[in-house]
């Protein structure tokens, strides 16, 4: 065997290595989501049929990348629902593979003093999308009405002029060129009861309950009404709501994505083919040595 076809073999030995890893990645969260799962699977999905797809369909998300940075596409995707929902399961995975300077999360906190003497939009208009770009809200201006409503954080009369002015916002941000995608993460009485049980008895979980969300599993009903009201007065032709079934976890982050997709029309877009440039060697450097108390204990 030449030289030659030696360096090529290695390489592919190592691209291998790289996709493995890369599948690796995904299997982690898996295991993390089901580890206290009672039939250690989380959902009657096989896993092997989920990868699958979920890899397939990541494929997908990259051309559809593309076609977005190539198009000066402004998307942007509001994922709304209740607390443990998976909402933000699915966003992983959609942006698990794409590129973080094109697709970026945007998980507003809590406003500010400063912030709370703004127009209530002001903070979220300026988070949306430029061209190329894809935004994809963790929550979003919808908090005025869910939590904001059911907590008492907002007034009847804002309450009522957020319902009464969202629409006529989203059709501008259309107008605009922007391609706003709404969706409703679904999940039953049962299934959240379920979730927050297990984040109580997982050590590695029990972070993501707050004293706001046990208060919302109280106020399951007052929440449920608010929905109810917020998908019927802000459910638009020109911005619909999606609704996500998400019992299961992973058919849900599957549909959720399949259904994405659907919403963009794309092509392939064709790359130039790329080869690497012959490296520079410069006969006078030398690679000054690294001090071994500058490396990180090899424990593994």
């Amino acid at each position: 065997m030449t030289s030659k076809h030696k360096e090529i073999t290695e390489w592919y030995k190592r691209a291998r290595e790289d996709i493995l890893d890369s599948m690796d990645e995904e299997l982690e969260m898996e295991l993390d989501d089901d580890r206290l799962s009672p039939d250690g699977s989380g959902s009657a999905m096989s896993r092997q049929l989920y990868f699958k797809e979920l890899f397939r369909l990541q494929g997908e998300l990259v051309k559809l990348q593309d076609w977005v940075v190539e198009k000066k596409l402004k998307v942007a995707v509001l994922f709304e629902g209740r607390d443990s929902a998976g909402k933000g399961g699915a966003i992983k995975r959609i942006t698990q593979r794409l590129n973080p300077r094109v697709c970026k999360v945007v998980a507003l906190p809590a406003p500010n003093d400063r912030e709370k003497t703004q127009w209530y939009f002001q903070r979220y208009i300026s988070q949306l999308p430029a061209g190329g770009e894809i935004v994809l809200f963790d929550r979003s201006w919808y908090n005025r009405a869910g939590v904001e409503r059911v907590m008492g954080f907002c007034t009847d009369y804002e309450y009522e002029e957020f319902l009464r002015t969202v629409p006529d916002l989203e059709r501008m941000m259309i107008s605009s060129g922007v391609i706003l995608i709404k969706y409703w993460f679904s999940i039953s009485d049962d299934e959240q009861y379920s979730r927050f049980m297990v984040r109580i008895h997982d050590p590695l979980k029990q972070w993501k309950l707050s004293p706001m969300d046990l208060e919302a599993r109280r106020l399951w009903e007052a929440y449920t009404k608010a929905k109810e009201t917020m998908l019927e007065r802000t459910h638009i032709p020109e911005a619909p709501w999606w609704v996500v079934a998400a019992n299961d976890k992973k058919k849900a982050r599957l549909n959720c994505i399949t259904h994405l997709l659907d919403q963009i029309p794309y092509k392939d877009i064709d790359h130039p083919m790329v080869t690497l440039p012959a490296r520079v060697h410069n006969p006078d450097y030398l690679r000054g040595p690294v001090p071994p108390q500058m490396y990180v204990p090899e424990v593994y």
